[in-house]
Parts: structure tokens; sequence; C-alpha cells
């Protein structure tokens, strides 16, 4: 009979394996020196490059021709879109403003001022909900917008003229509100509140 070789124990040492492979701990931190180098590497060449986009609406930033230098040939006609009007000239820009009529309207108010005039209007109870009030005026100076329940001012704001601002108010409860428009010199001004 043959007799059975010694058993042999294998020698360990760190950082190796049994089978004398590199041990599965010190393929992370090369995996993550390697990661690490390919990102610095990308970032490098990336760093180098320039991404440019015209649209056409954007001057470019040294175009000095570009750059408004002052009031244009028309200028006048500009001048005279924001004088106060009355009549069928009303009516017109109620609707170019789109505060005419709708079918949603819980309240709607408009008018003309003169200057340094103070106009207050009171609703009739609005029913609780979520509503869109907008805001408009045509005059050469800022119009004083508040609006205002019996307890907290809801809205309350001077509007440059020439655009139609919207503002979204909650009422929890039936609600009887306030309305107030104020204007230093003759204008146009409208109001609109609508369901959401």
């Amino acid at each position: 009979m043959q007799e059975a070789a010694p058993h042999r124990h294998a020698a360990f040492t760190p950082g190796h394996s049994l089978s004398g492979k590199v041990a599965l701990r010190t393929r992370p931190a090369a995996a993550v020196a390697l990661w690490t180098a390919a990102a610095l590497l990308t970032g490098a060449v990336v760093a180098g490059c320039e991404y440019k986009y015209d649209d056409g609406w954007r001057p470019a930033l040294n175009d000095i021709s570009a750059v408004p230098t002052g009031p244009g040939p028309d200028s006048g006609a500009d001048q005279q879109d924001n004088d106060p009007v009355s009549g069928a000239a009303l009516e017109a820009w109620l609707e170019t403003v789109q505060l005419g009529p709708g079918l949603q309207v819980a309240h709607r108010g408009y008018g003309l001022l003169r200057a340094g005039e103070i106009r207050s209007e009171i609703t009739a109870g609005i029913p609780p909900g979520t509503y869109v009030l907008a805001l408009a005026c045509r005059s050469k100076e800022a119009v004083t917008f508040s609006v205002s329940n019996d307890v907290h001012g809801l809205v309350h704001l001077s509007l440059i003229c020439g655009s139609t601002r919207q503002n979204v108010i909650y009422l929890s409860r039936e609600t009887v509100l306030t309305f107030r428009v104020e204007a230093d010199s003759a204008a146009n001004y409208a109001y609109r509140l609508t369901w959401l």
C-alpha cells in the first residue's frame, strides 16, 4: 500500500488568496482609483469644449448695435396707447386685455378714474372656492389695486400699466370683498374675478 502524502498546510499571506490570485478587497480600491482618473480626464477634456446656441432672440454680449439707444420713431404711438379712453374704445381695450365678460365671472369692474380719484366697490357675498383675480390698467403712471375681505387684505399692488396681472385667491367661506382702485393721473382700470 502506498502511504498517503502528508497533509500540507497552506501558508496564507495577506493580500493573496489560497489560489494565488489577488484578494477581493484590493479590487474596489483599484476600481475607485480607475474611476477617479477617468472622471478627472473626462472633466479636463470637456472643460475645453464650448457650446454655442443662437436662437436669434438675444443680442450677442458685445453687439452694441442691438442695444436700444432711446425712444424709437413710433414712440408717440406707444404713449397714446397708455392714454385713458372711454365709450367704445374702453370696451375694445377690455377685450384687448382679455377682461371682458366671460362665462365663469364671479365679479367684474372697470372704468375711468380722474387724477387723484379713489374708487371703492363692495361685492355681494361670493361663494367659497378658488378664483383668479385679473387686474389691468391704462395710464401714464401706475394704478394701485387693493382687494380685501372683512378681516384681511388679500391683494395690494401698484400695477405698471400696459400689462395684466393675475393672482389666485382662495375663499374658504362666502365672502364680501372690497375692491379699491386709485391713480395719481387719469387712468382706465379693470378687474375680473373668475372661478378657477
